[in-house]
């Protein structure tokens, strides 16, 4: 198992809630255990995708904030 993302979904300009739309849809689509690359810069973005993570059973593998304000997300579908 790798935690190289088969998906990069960019939600960089899109606000509360399409960013946990979005990561739903693509989480949903791939592989259990794919990784899946979320970039978002919607301040609320840090708390919702780590919750959606928590609350789903998936993994956040990794969050990282970026220089250019750019929030980047790798969560592992679970299930």
């Amino acid at each position: 198992m790798t935690d190289e993302p088969v998906m990069s979904v960019d939600c960089v300009g899109l606000y509360c809630p399409q960013p946990i739309f979005q990561t739903r849809e693509a989480v949903e689509s791939v592989e259990v255990g794919d990784v899946v690359e979320i970039l978002a810069d919607d301040p609320g973005a840090e708390s919702d995708l780590k919750r959606f993570a928590k609350r789903t059973g998936h993994e956040l593998v990794s969050f990282q904030k970026m220089e250019d304000g750019v929030l980047r997300f790798l969560i592992r579908r679970k299930k």
